[in-house]
This record gives C-alpha cells, structure tokens and sequence, in this order.
C-alpha cells in the first residue's frame, strides 16, 4: 500500500480506540518532526515508553556517581545526557564539575586513552544504556584487559528493553501495540520480541526513523489491532526496517554482550525492579567493576514529577504539573526532561 494510502486509512480510522507505544525517544521526535500526530484520526493515540536509559537510570546510581566523582584519585567519564539527570535530593553529576573530577565523554574508548596515559587516576565510566550501547562498553574492557591497565572501571546501569516490554505487558493495560526501538533492534534482530508479540497477541513493529517508516509502522499495527486480524492474530513481529535490521540482529556484537555481561534484575525508575533486565560484569572482569549490583534500591522521583506515568504511556508529558514551568532542559526536576530522548525532553523542544 502506498503511503498516500496509509495516511488516508490512519485519518480516517474508525476501528476500536488504540494506544501505539513508540518505545524510543528518537521515534518521539521523529513524530513530531514529522507531524504524524495530525494525520492520525482521534481513535489513535501515541504514547512514549521507557525507552531512554538516562530517563530509566535509578536516583541511588546518580547519587553514586557524583560520589565517585567528588572522592579524590577519581576521575568520572560520563555521556552528556546523564549530566543533569537528578539524583536524590536533585543532585546532578554535572553538579560534581567544580571539582574537576568529572569529563563529558564521546565515546567509552577515551576514557581507556585517559587511563593510559595517567595511572595515577582510576577513571569510571558511568557505563549507562540498552544493548546499542553495551558492545561499546564491553570494546573499553577489551581493549583495557588488552593493555593492561589497572586503573579502569565501569559503573554499570545496562539494561534490556524486553523485560521492559512484558513488564508493562503484565502490568499496564490499554496498549495495543508498539512501535520498536529501531537502534536496539539492529543489536538485537526481530526475534527479541516474537516471543511477546504471540504470547499477548500484540503487534510490534520494528521501524525506522523517518516520517514514512513511523507511519508504515503505525498503519501496520493499526490493520492487525484495530482493523484487520484481531485477536491471536495480532500477535505478529513485522520487520518494516530491513535495511538496517536483520534476522538474528548484530552476533558480533551479542557475542560481546555475553562475554563480558551477564543478566540480572534492575530498578527502572518510574516501573520499579525488572527481573533479568539488567547487565552486569561477569565475575571473570570483577577487576574491572566499579559497582551497579545493588545500585538500584530508590527510584525516588521528584514531588508532582509524572515521569513514572510518562515512561509506562500513562500520562503524556504535556499533563504533568510541571512541566515547562519549572522543569524545563536547563533545569530538570525530572529524569524524563534531562535527557535530549526523554520524552519531556522532545515534548518541550517541540511544543
């Protein structure tokens, strides 16, 4: 079917009301780029997920980071993101810069080079993500282990985007479909979510991040949910991202994640603790294990904050309290707003 043709079936939907999860953030603002939302007849309603890990990482990790990073003979290498992102108390890793001891980082691989180079200093990654990211994690212990060096560590809060799934599965009702994260898909390969899609009979679309492939998925769900199949027939993977996603996924890179990763349960701020959704160092490379177990004991969000109902597709971030006023990018009162793929994040730069 032509997209002309998509569009015309979505704004013309009469089918029973559906909640679309798009699960990552990137999708989010691809929408809004886009305009999707004003395509869609009002029987159609998109809501985000829990698919930013800054947005997911629990308050007690943040609050060790800037530990880490304000204890003499550390040094914290940490992504942009994860700067603002509030921990208890609204404390920030950003907050920790004066001290000097905490860099913005590009890539994990820099802070190996800083490790090299100056022994006298242990460098922690504050190593935060979903399986797009982990390969690269597990390439810095590589190439650590490789040379050598003692003075390397990594603070995991790795997680897994499926657990996730079937968590809100289990304990959310009304959505009706998903729109799959296209990065961890590439890592992952569709089969990740065959298993939910026929055991729930929910329709998930893996998809790309232009306007046509969102609204190719869209209209893909919409026929199997509300106006086509039904039913167990609905509990269908559809691959609409073939050039990037393949059968099986990334096996170097899964290869990599089970080498040095190995599953366990974890804390999702805003969902609570996911069984087998995080990842953690395996014993063989405790040497180079700044923590994470047992890191995820809070996931204290902020008085008013709806970040909780923003990441399980409850509430859109328009209907929190407070947002724009006074949480806004500069000034975070919530995980969900400080990251550039939180969906309060994209809400506000688009709004």
């Amino acid at each position: 079917m032509s997209l002309a043709a998509a569009a015309e079936y979505l704004s013309h939907y009469g089918g029973p009301p559906l909640r679309i999860m798009e699960v990552c953030g990137t999708h989010t603002a691809a929408i809004f780029r886009s305009g999707i939302r004003s395509l869609l007849a009002p029987g159609i309603r998109l809501v985000s997920g829990p698919g930013c890990p800054v947005c997911v990482t629990p308050s007690s990790y943040i609050d060790r980071c800037v530990e880490y990073a304000a204890t003499p003979g550390f040094r914290l290498m940490s992504f942009g993101d994860m700067m603002k992102t509030p921990g208890s108390g609204g404390r920030a890793i950003g907050g920790a810069r004066g001290g000097g001891r905490v860099e913005m980082m590009y890539s994990p691989m820099e802070a190996v080079e800083r490790a090299a180079l100056d022994p006298s200093v242990t460098y922690v990654i504050a190593a935060v993500g979903f399986e797009t990211t982990i390969p690269a994690y597990a390439l810095a212990i590589e190439e650590a282990a490789a040379r050598g060096l003692g003075n390397l560590r990594l603070l995991t809060a790795l997680k897994s985007v499926t657990p996730a799934l079937e968590w809100l599965l289990e304990n959310e009702r009304g959505i009706d479909g998903f729109i799959c994260p296209g990065h961890v898909s590439v890592i992952t390969g569709p089969e990740a979510y065959e298993r939910l899609a026929t055991g729930y009979g929910k329709p998930f679309a893996v998809a790309g991040f232009e306007g046509e492939h969102i609204l190719a998925a869209i209209y893909a769900i919409a026929r199997l949910a509300g106006g086509g199949a039904g039913g167990a027939g609905s509990g269908r993977v559809l691959n609409l991202y073939p050039s990037a996603v393949r059968a099986g996924g990334n096996a170097r890179a899964l290869a990599l994640i089970a080498k040095y990763f190995e599953p366990g349960p974890a804390v999702w701020r805003g969902l609570g603790r996911i069984e087998g959704s995080g990842y953690y160092l395996r014993k063989e490379y405790a040497r180079f294990d700044g923590g994470g177990r047992g890191l995820d004991g809070d996931e204290a969000l902020a008085a008013g904050c709806a970040c909780a109902g923003v990441t399980a597709g409850r509430t859109d971030p328009g209907d929190c309290p407070m947002f724009g006023s006074p949480c806004r990018p500069e000034s975070p009162l919530g995980p969900c707003m400080a990251s550039a793929e939180g969906a309060c994040g994209v809400w506000f730069q688009n709004m």
